[in-house]
């Protein structure tokens, strides 16, 4: 495997060129930021307030044990709520124009477990530049050995059941990213082609440090002053990281891993014969794009296919972007692969899973009838 791809543009698109001219267009004669707005700060004070007072909640002493189990199970969704809606936008550069409003709010990663410097190597620069390219886009290795997301994933026997199991792993996933994922990538000497080895000293601090801050707020704290048993709180903390997993599993997976998606393969130099531009619109999709709820819950990542073009756009203006987008990928004749609403996507990603599984039994199958011949 070649550890750089190059974009290998044979027609010379003018796509890409031609879609940002329009854009950049329809900013400047609306007067418009392409950074965040009043909707914007809106969700962040209702993501982030709702997340501390469903926190502040539990140690009041009003609730019952079930009530308890309730809470812990909203808390775990406003967690992925303020990944999605803030902590995603702010990494990317796109919650503001001064880098220090961008780096401040990045911070709210931290809040829900997780290392802002490692998403922005592994998802920024590696699934943003190499999207569903097999063996180079990691989110496409999500507990590789009983989850198939390509049609050229490694085959196991147990893959074949992956349609039954796999919600239940996107949910764990949350659990494996706070106490797990984070410290192996951040160790790593290199995630895709990028060169990881040498970091910041402060990044080291960071990790260890926001890192003993949520083990404290999450793990110290409720076991010294909650009246619950130590199997309580396990129920609870895997109730939490449940339904935070499953709610960023699900959005995640819904973009990249549905019908009419493509997974390109490099040529024998390494190299992807398509355009970058290109190549998202073959990668990417959208979902739920005209249901204000869904746009409201996802923080745009229903738009996936603007997020990717346009990342450092904040996710308040993909709705009125995307029509350009769609406009200018038809007269380009690129796809513009969409779902019409989060459930139908659900659908088309579960009849993925279902294909790659028994397709990976099928394989096997085949490999044992050859070595009896």
């Amino acid at each position: 495997m070649s550890d750089f791809i190059r974009f290998v543009d044979k027609n010379n698109s003018t796509f890409y060129s031609t879609l940002k001219a329009r854009v950049e267009e329809y900013f400047k004669k609306n007067n418009l930021s392409k950074s965040a707005n009043g909707l914007m700060y809106f969700k962040s004070f209702l993501y982030i307030g709702g997340m501390v007072t469903l926190y502040a909640l539990l140690y009041t002493g009003w609730f019952s044990l079930w009530q308890m189990l309730g809470i812990v199970i909203f808390l775990g969704i406003f967690k992925a709520l303020i990944g999605f809606n803030v902590s995603h936008d702010a990494i990317h550069g796109a919650y503001s124009s001064k880098e220090w409003v961008n780096k401040l709010m990045s911070g709210t990663f931290y809040l829900i477990g997780a290392n802002p410097y490692v998403w922005r190597i592994t998802h920024n620069t590696v699934h943003h530049m190499y999207t569903n390219i097999p063996e180079h886009d990691e989110d496409l290795e999500i507990a590789p050995m009983f989850i198939r997301l390509c049609d050229a994933g490694k085959k196991y026997k147990i893959q074949r059941f992956q349609h039954l199991y796999a919600f239940l792993l996107y949910g764990l996933a949350s659990i494996s990213w706070v106490f797990r994922k984070d410290f192996v990538k951040f160790f790593k000497k290199k995630i895709g082609h990028f060169d990881f080895s040498k970091k910041p000293a402060i990044e080291y601090f960071n990790l260890f440090f926001f890192k003993a801050v949520y083990y404290t707020l999450y793990v110290v704290f409720p076991l010294m002053f909650l009246e619950i048993t130590w199997w309580q709180y396990l129920i609870g903390l895997f109730a939490m990281h449940l339904s935070m997993g499953l709610v960023l599993g699900l959005v995640f997976q819904l973009a990249h891993v549905v019908e009419g998606i493509s997974y390109p393969r490099t040529n024998e130099e390494g190299n992807i014969e398509d355009a970058w531009a290109a190549h998202q619109m073959r990668t990417t999709a959208n979902f739920g794009t005209k249901d204000r709820l869904t746009g409201f819950i996802c923080g745009g990542l229903n738009n996936q296919i603007e997020h990717h073009l346009f990342p450092k756009v904040c996710h308040v203006h993909y709705p009125a972007i995307s029509d350009i987008v769609k406009q200018t990928a038809k007269e380009y004749g690129l796809p513009y692969i969409e779902n019409k609403s989060f459930f139908t996507a659900l659908a088309s990603h579960y009849k993925m899973l279902k294909l790659f599984g028994p397709e990976a039994q099928k394989k096997i199958n085949t490999a044992k009838v050859a070595n009896t011949v």
